[in-house]
């Protein structure tokens, strides 16, 4: 199913199923993950991607979320872990250091993420 699909599906299903308790969120994946069919078919360096490891830590957040409370979103794995205090996305990185192919149906690469994130850090903190 393409994101676009996925986008309507969750908004459907969340609002469908609120009542009743049950959350539907999706969880996309900020950067190319190496996984065994990626390195199949061969579509790029593993250099430029990032652990599947990312993917489940990030699922576990949204899945021990409160389920009234936490549905219809649409969360980006590193967006979910940074908001839940982690700072180091080295360790989810095969080749830490080396720069990280964003996924094509986002705009903001890892980066520039955590470079934004810094940025509000510091706003916040001169504003006080």
């Amino acid at each position: 199913m393409a994101k676009y699909g996925m986008s309507m599906c969750v908004l459907g299903m969340a609002a469908e199923f609120k009542s009743e308790g049950i959350a539907v969120n999706a969880l996309w994946p900020r950067t190319a993950i190496w996984t065994a069919a990626i390195e199949n078919i061969s579509l790029g360096d593993s250099s430029m991607c990032r652990k599947d490891s990312i993917m489940s830590d990030a699922a576990y957040i949204i899945l021990t979320k409160s389920s009234r409370e936490f549905t219809g979103n649409f969360c980006v794995d590193d967006e979910i872990l940074y908001s839940e205090g982690v700072r180091d996305f080295d360790k989810y990185s095969i080749s830490p250091g080396s720069p990280l192919n964003t996924d094509f149906f986002l705009d903001e690469s890892a980066e520039d993420f955590l470079q934004r994130k810094a940025r509000e850090k510091v706003q916040v903190k001169s504003n006080l």
